[in-house]
């Protein structure tokens, strides 16, 4: 009786490169493996709590003086003063805590900009309305005329909360959007592969 050398082994696979991954599903986060589903950066200003500290105690004088005052020129002085201290502390301290640290995420629809430890200001920028995404190197408050969020009419809107590299998103409207966060580098790899699979095929 014949032997059959090849009788109950597997069967070549016909298709070698086809679903070369568990379960036969690519993932859907492109050609590059390393581009993450969902990138998640963040910067900080240790500076900045210096400067909400000193709200903080504008504030406390504003208090002090309203509790214990003993103020005998007259009652409109001492409201002014009152009034100038808190609304001075106010405005320092929520100026401050609100920059003292942004967080991004980029994710397959959008770019999303948190401030603060309570995440107010927010900015959601639709992939759709973006062009491209830049590395800078550098940037600094003076760039955009201080910290925080701010707005050039020529140039667009930025987040600043430190001095150092930044992310920078070219718009549909010809402005951009720039915000300094740590491993910007990875962030702009990111859009870049978010925008390459948003193409149309035709497009590529």
């Amino acid at each position: 009786m014949r032997d059959h050398p090849h009788e109950g082994a597997a069967a070549p696979d016909e298709h070698p490169g086809a679903d070369a991954v568990p379960g036969g599903v690519r993932p859907t986060g492109g050609s590059h493996p390393e581009i993450p589903e969902v990138w998640q950066g963040s910067a900080t200003n240790r500076f900045q709590w210096l400067l909400a500290g000193i709200g903080a105690a504008c504030l406390a004088l504003g208090v002090e003086l309203a509790v214990n005052s003993s103020w005998t020129s007259g009652l409109v002085p001492l409201v002014m003063a009152v009034v100038g201290c808190v609304a001075a502390g106010l405005l320092v301290l929520y100026g401050t805590l609100a920059f003292v640290r942004v967080a991004v995420r980029v994710d397959a629809d959008c770019l999303e900009v948190r401030c603060g430890h309570m995440g107010v200001p927010r900015r959601r920028i639709p992939l759709d309305t973006v062009v491209d995404a830049d590395f800078a190197p550098r940037v600094t408050p003076r760039h955009w005329g201080g910290w925080g969020y701010r707005w050039r009419p020529e140039q667009g809107t930025a987040v600043v909360v430190r001095r150092g590299e930044a992310l920078v998103l070219r718009l549909g409207d010809g402005r951009t959007f720039t915000v300094t966060v740590d491993d910007a580098q990875g962030a702009v790899a990111c859009v870049r592969e978010r925008l390459r699979l948003r193409r149309p095929a035709s497009a590529a």
